[in-house]
């Protein structure tokens, strides 16, 4: 194993048997051929599961919606992608140049996306235990500060629930534009609600972040506080 791939196995504490699938983990598709998507798509089958299970075990009188709530949270990209940062997993990443250029090894999406695809490697190297515990391992600390009082409803979400509280249409969304490069674009979303007169008008990096902004502006508008963190 060469040097830079034996410090990334320290650091995620996993030394691969077959060092090909964490060479391929670590290859974005701007390289051209065979890259990590095949991966990250198990590696993100496979987190969900295990950190359902253990939500499912530590909070036994919590319901399905608070739990899938609970696991949006742990699985989405920003909390892998500072799983990633943790790692200093950037410093590992195969990129095509244009996407080595325009700063992809910080950005969000490619680190989430690379910590998936390690983690169906591991499985691939291993077995369904060794990832897990692996994956436990990793959230350890994650898990362990989690509390069913966390405030944990996006606003998209929030915005449904009181729409559908009232017997009203659920908001509508649509995109307007999507603006920049390939790897660096802006998205603007509508979103019409019936007690509002206008439009709202969401931007974001992503449709969906996008789509989270109009609705926070929405509930703003309908007189509906935010929680902490939406401000």
């Amino acid at each position: 194993m060469n040097n830079p791939l034996l410090k990334l196995s320290q650091r995620i504490d996993y030394t691969f048997s077959d060092t090909s699938l964490i060479e391929l983990a670590l290859t974005h598709r701007s390289c051209g051929g065979k890259n990590n998507e095949r991966l990250e798509f198990l590696g993100d089958s496979i987190v969900n599961l295990v950190i359902a299970e253990a939500l499912f075990i530590k909070f036994p009188e919590a319901k399905e919606g608070k739990l899938s709530r609970l696991r949006a949270r742990m699985v989405k990209g920003v909390t892998l992608a500072e799983l990633a940062r943790d790692f200093g997993l950037g410093d590992f990443l195969h990129l095509g140049t244009g996407e080595m250029k325009s700063g992809g090894h910080r950005r969000e999406s490619i680190l989430a996306d690379t910590v998936e695809a390690i983690i169906g490697a591991i499985y691939l190297d291993s077995d369904m235990a060794t990832v897990k515990n692996k994956i436990l391992q990793w959230y350890d600390s994650r898990l362990e500060q989690l509390s069913l009082s966390d405030p944990l409803k996006d606003p998209k979400t929030r915005l449904q629930e009181h729409l559908q509280g009232k017997q009203q249409p659920l908001p509508k969304y649509d995109v307007l534009s999507i603006a920049g490069s390939a790897h660096e674009q802006l998205f603007k979303v509508s979103c019409v609600v019936n007690d509002l007169e206008n439009p709202i008008v969401g931007q974001g990096a992503s449709r969906r972040i996008a789509e989270q902004e109009a609705a926070a502006q929405a509930l703003k508008l309908l007189g509906i506080a935010l929680e902490v963190g939406e401000e």
